[in-house]
């Protein structure tokens, strides 16, 4: 009797340690989200930057990931799609990115499953990083590695262990994993990849893309980017959430990060992002400040959408509000890294640039900007066009929320 009640306790703790995912557990999961992130934001490999010894290490790290996952290579040479870049040296010259081999050269990298469908789906996640800062960084001490775990190691795991999951999921369609190389100096390898796609674009069914997704907060808050792209998103979110995330939502297809490629290919996309932190864009970004066991929860979410789509035909794409080009476009700064996980009304300040204007009046992180000149503040696009209308040198009040109290502060832009 105590053996049979012994094996029945055994079998129930076994059916929680297993996910329903072909045996894949959370732990295994969480084990190799450590492992890989780990090597991809260690120091040896010296940010990442585009064409440095430290990325090529990188690309050919996850090129071995997807080999042993049986995944097929689906580049121009192999596992890996070479692309140049040409930056530019004046204002009246643009980057050219192509495959000429004049300049920069970075890899994209590419790892198919045919489950003989007429249609692709493409998971994506940037792996390049800042180097040792230069352009972009919001460091100001002396010169250092930018480890980038966050920025973009945590999608780049998370892309290898959908990648595991996927392999022995029935699906109607083919999945396309890709890891992009310059995404930090303007999307390069994504942009490349859109206009030299090897697989038909218009095969392609629609474009997951993780980017920053490994410091899901206490309130478990996933922001997910692109969901005006196609009519079936909003629907379909909410019916696999689950694990009771907060789910953030915009609808443009546009947006600072390689979805945008995508979007622009007439592809639906959706961009997920667990939001900005104070080490964004600085050396701080270390693999001990991933919250691996909130990663694994946004994998799973990514895994349910996925495999709840399957019963989809081919997604219908719509073009969002600002895809015109009509974006605010402004040459002056605060000085901050706005909030984009808050839902409130105004412009949540989640970090403050030293020796900008906002670190010049006071303002602090958490502080809510309600009003910049003129202008009432009632979310991020609101702020951002009342910011396109300051030039250098204008001074302004800007008014905001600091917990109940409202404060106000002269500023000066630079």
């Amino acid at each position: 009797m105590k053996s049979l009640i012994r094996l029945s306790l055994f079998f129930i703790v076994l059916s929680m340690t297993f996910s329903c995912t072909d045996f894949t557990t959370n732990r295994e999961i969480k084990t190799d989200l450590e492992k890989d992130i780990a090597f991809l934001a260690d120091d040896s490999l010296e940010g990442r930057a585009i064409g440095t010894p430290g990325e090529e290490k990188a690309a050919n790290y996850i090129a071995d990931a997807f080999k042993k996952l049986g995944l097929t290579p689906k580049g121009t040479e192999g596992y890996f799609q070479p692309f140049s870049v040409k930056k530019a040296t004046n204002p009246h010259e643009e980057t050219v990115v192509g495959s000429n081999g004049e300049g920069v050269t970075g890899r994209n990298v590419t790892g198919f499953i045919d489950n003989g469908g007429n249609h692709t789906v493409v998971i994506g996640a940037h792996y390049d990083h800042l180097g040792y800062g230069d352009e972009g960084s919001l460091h100001r001490g002396e010169k250092a590695v930018h480890n980038g775990a966050d920025d973009n190691a945590s999608g780049t795991a998370a892309l290898i262990q959908l990648a595991r999951i996927l392999k022995y999921k029935k699906s109607k369609y083919n999945f396309l994993f890709l890891a992009f190389s310059g995404e930090e100096n303007g999307l390069w390898g994504s942009n490349y990849f859109s206009k030299n796609s090897t697989v038909h674009i218009d095969s392609i069914n629609y474009m997951i893309n993780m980017d920053m997704v490994g410091r899901l907060n206490a309130e478990k808050t996933l922001a997910i980017n692109g969901v005006g792209t196609s009519p079936v998103w909003k629907q379909v979110m909410e019916e696999v959430n689950t694990d009771s995330l907060k789910l953030v939502t915009s609808e443009s297809g546009v947006g600072p990060s390689d979805h945008t490629s995508f979007y622009l290919q007439d592809i639906p996309v959706l961009h997920f992002f667990t939001g900005q932190h104070e080490d964004y864009h600085k050396p701080s970004d270390d693999a001990d400040k991933i919250n691996y066991d909130g990663l694994v929860k946004v994998i799973r979410y990514i895994e349910r959408l996925v495999v709840s789509l399957n019963k989809e035909e081919k997604l219908v794409f719509t073009k969002t509000k600002d895809s015109s080009g009509d974006n605010p476009r402004f040459s002056v700064s605060l000085g901050v890294v706005p909030d984009y996980l808050y839902d409130g009304e105004g412009m949540r300040i989640d970090g403050v640039t030293d020796g900008k204007p906002a670190e010049e009046a006071g303002m602090k992180r958490g502080d809510i900007v309600i009003k910049l000149g003129d202008s009432t503040i009632v979310d991020m696009m609101s702020y951002m066009r009342a910011l396109s209308g300051f030039k250098s040198g204008d001074q302004t009040t800007v008014e905001y929320k600091r917990g109940e109290e409202l404060k106000s502060s002269e500023i000066k832009f630079k």
